[in-house]
């Protein structure tokens, strides 16, 4: 603004003492005029090319829902972590890690996916067995069923490591398929590298899709009029599902396989604008984010059903120079668990810090200072 009022001056001062300055000012005062209206349609054409092209990119974009759904510990946090290679959903050994409905947002090039990761379905003694509340159950079919009505293709974990229930789709898994058989779905064989056996594999294939995906496959070594007859009966089975439009077989844990499933998600995106920024990866919190990594990690360092009786909260969050700070407190129901979540020293409570640190500055990418205190219930 000053230096403006100078110029000014200096105008008025020239008009009363040089009239060959006043010409030669009025032609200078028209060329400049002239450029900054150049500059102006200049302006006006960059924006409304900038608006054509953001038109553009948006018309070009595409987008895929991708439901996870499986039993609990079947490793749909990790997959979806290790798949977009950015820690989004708090992991643990431990089952019923993941209580809530959570995205994991992923953008590459004009496409973006966005995957549900979904509670493990319980029963009434699971409830009890883990502490959750009386309407986890009631919840969890929610979460679901609003995970799976945005859902464009479901993918369903599936552990083989356990030789017991390897061979069986859970019945929650296949009822949650038959409610909705117009959603496709494609089966995930996790944890692989639990297997040696490449023919257990394949067998396992067969028997998890009732020899078919989609109707599709002949089964090996059988007549066309053979292969009828098993899709027949295949429909008609209730212990697994015959309407896989693909099968993957992955370790989420070492990422074997994951980029098969990475490129197949990414070519089977629909034209569709994106639902989130390119810069945003979750819907949680960063409170929420640090609150779930703390429980995680307890589970993972306490023992058996000790970490369940257990509620994490925040105390306290900022963000200063790019760097965050936090502070969460561990309510114990006695003083005994608190002594044990501490420690000898503090050294337990100290690796269980050290820990969540390292998660969530994979999560964020910025420094984090995180303190967490416990407190008894029965002080």
């Amino acid at each position: 603004m000053q230096l403006t009022t100078i110029k000014l001056f200096e105008i008025t001062k020239i008009s009363f003492f040089n009239k060959a300055a006043i010409n030669r000012l009025t032609v200078a005062n028209i060329r400049s005029y002239a450029l900054a209206a150049n500059k102006q349609t200049d302006s006006s054409i960059d924006q409304s090319s900038e608006q054509e092209r953001t038109k553009s990119s948006v018309a070009e974009q595409r987008l895929m829902n991708i439901a996870v759904i499986g039993v609990p510990n079947a490793g749909k946090s990790t997959f979806i972590n290790n798949l977009i290679q950015h820690r989004i959903c708090p992991t643990s050994s431990k089952v019923h890690t993941t209580r809530d409905l959570h995205k994991a947002i992923y953008t590459t090039g004009n496409t973006q996916l966005i995957f549900y990761d979904t509670p493990g379905l319980v029963t009434s003694s699971e409830i009890k067995k883990h502490n959750l509340n009386s309407s986890s159950k009631s919840f969890k079919i929610s979460a679901y069923k609003n995970a799976l009505k945005q859902a464009d293709i479901i993918a369903v974990m599936h552990d083989v490591s356990k030789a017991f229930t390897r061979k069986q789709i859970h019945t929650t898994v296949l009822d949650t398929l038959r409610a909705y058989p117009n959603v496709p779905s494609f089966l995930i064989l996790n944890k692989i590298d639990a297997l040696k056996s490449k023919r257990v594999l394949l067998e396992l294939i067969r028997i998890l899709t009732n020899g078919t995906l989609s109707g599709r496959r002949k089964l090996k070594g059988k007549s066309d009029d053979a292969n009828k007859e098993e899709l027949v009966k295949s429909v008609k089975s209730t212990e697994n599902w015959s309407h896989f439009k693909d099968v993957f077989m992955v370790s989420s844990l070492t990422g074997s396989g994951l980029s098969d499933i990475h490129d197949y998600l990414l070519n089977m995106a629909k034209p569709q604008t994106w639902k989130y920024a390119s810069d945003i990866y979750t819907d949680y919190t960063p409170e929420t984010l640090i609150v779930e990594s703390v429980r995680a990690r307890l589970l993972d360092y306490l023992p058996q059903e000790i970490p369940y009786t257990l509620k994490s909260e925040l105390e306290y969050y900022n963000e200063e120079n790019n760097i965050i700070y936090a502070s969460v407190q561990v309510l114990c129901p006695t003083t005994r668990l608190e002594r044990l979540i501490c420690g000898e020293s503090n050294g337990r409570l100290r690796q269980i810090t050290e820990r969540v640190t390292s998660d969530l500055v994979e999560t964020f990418g910025k420094p984090i200072s995180l303190t967490i205190a416990t407190h008894s219930q029965t002080k």
